[in-house]
């Protein structure tokens, strides 16, 4: 039981990362400490995407289940997870890169709001 509950909350714990990738620089907008966080884990994020890297909570979360006595899933979390409500068909590399550049052109066009409003201030 307490393996399940691991999995679950990993589970919960790599959602949250996921969604933090993606807008996190939204965060940074109100929370400045934040550009110490959000920049290496957007990295990531793409690089996983554009080099189909695996990501190591996948792993984790699989053998937890494991120790539950689950099967664990092949494949990545998006893939598990976020693809099947998305696009039932499944996960292609070219829509890989395409959700890569979602998450390169969200945060390129978030860090130009906060490297003008950086600027805005010093210029006041």
């Amino acid at each position: 039981m307490l393996y399940r509950i691991a999995a679950d909350g990993l589970l919960l714990v790599h959602l949250l990362f996921v969604v933090f990738v993606l807008f996190g620089g939204l965060l940074v907008l109100k929370w400045r400490h934040l550009i110490w966080w959000h920049p290496p884990a957007a990295l990531w994020g793409m690089a996983v995407e554009f080099f189909h890297l695996p990501c190591p909570l996948t792993d984790w979360e699989n053998r937890l289940r494991q120790g539950a006595g689950q099967s664990g899933y092949d494949g990545g979390f998006i893939e598990h997870y976020i693809w099947p409500v998305i696009y039932p068909a499944g996960l292609t590399p070219g829509v890989q890169l395409g959700l890569g550049g979602v998450v390169l052109v969200i945060n390129v066009l978030v860090y130009l709001r906060v490297i003008r409003q950086w600027q805005l201030r010093r210029n006041l």
